[in-house]
């Protein structure tokens, strides 16, 4: 599912930011010439890092944003990244550094303002309070479910009332949930050189 939403962000002129900690999950990315792909720690660190500045950029411009593209920064395992974030930065942080990690920070703001810079986070799955304000987490506006449990349901959407059944999720099929409303839906499903034949090679026939 974040493959398919970065790659349809994509096909439509957007930039993106991919950061994959198993640094294999996403190699189709390491393929699109606007994507950024990072899987170590430290060059997710440094890129987020970079957003921060990026997202003051953007900023800057006072809406003037026509002829800047849409960044969408598509976050794979975000708990376990996050957590990752914040133990790299206990290695070096020094005594008057800020206790939060300037990465983790950089995502917070960028959940507060992004949209009015064209700055979009998709995460998969959801970051524990701990680890990501409690506040940064309410700003997701669009939550995404496959397979779940009546419990998982509940901690992702419980706005949605109860969990509805389930319909073959390994065949494309899931549930959208937005400010309380449940739609079902059919993802598009693509391998990676689907993705990389469509956004690189759009004239080719089987794209």
């Amino acid at each position: 599912m974040l493959r398919s939403l970065t790659a349809q962000f994509l096909h439509q002129g957007a930039h993106a930011l991919v950061l994959d900690p198993k640094r294999i999950s996403h190699l189709w990315a390491q393929a699109v010439p606007t994507v950024t792909h990072r899987g170590n720690i430290a060059g997710i660190h440094d890129a987020l890092v970079h957003l921060a500045t990026e997202l003051e950029r953007r900023l800057d411009l006072d809406g003037n944003l026509d002829t800047v593209p849409r960044l969408i920064v598509a976050v794979d395992k975000a708990n376990a990244t996050l957590r990752r974030l914040a133990r790299y930065w206990e290695t070096f942080r020094q005594k008057d550094d800020p206790k939060t990690s300037p990465a983790i920070a950089a995502l917070e703001e960028a959940l507060w303002v992004g949209r009015a810079a064209r700055v979009h986070v998709i995460f998969d799955g959801r970051p524990q309070s701990t680890v990501l304000g409690g506040a940064a987490r309410e700003l997701f506006a669009t939550v995404i479910l496959a397979r779940f449990t009546a419990d998982t349901w509940q901690v992702f959407a419980p706005a949605a009332g109860p969990a509805p059944k389930q319909r073959h999720p390994q065949r494309g099929h899931f549930h959208v949930i937005q400010h309380g409303e449940v739609d079902e839906t059919q993802a598009i499903q693509m391998t990676d050189a689907d993705v990389v034949t469509w956004l690189t090679d759009p004239d080719d026939p089987t794209a």
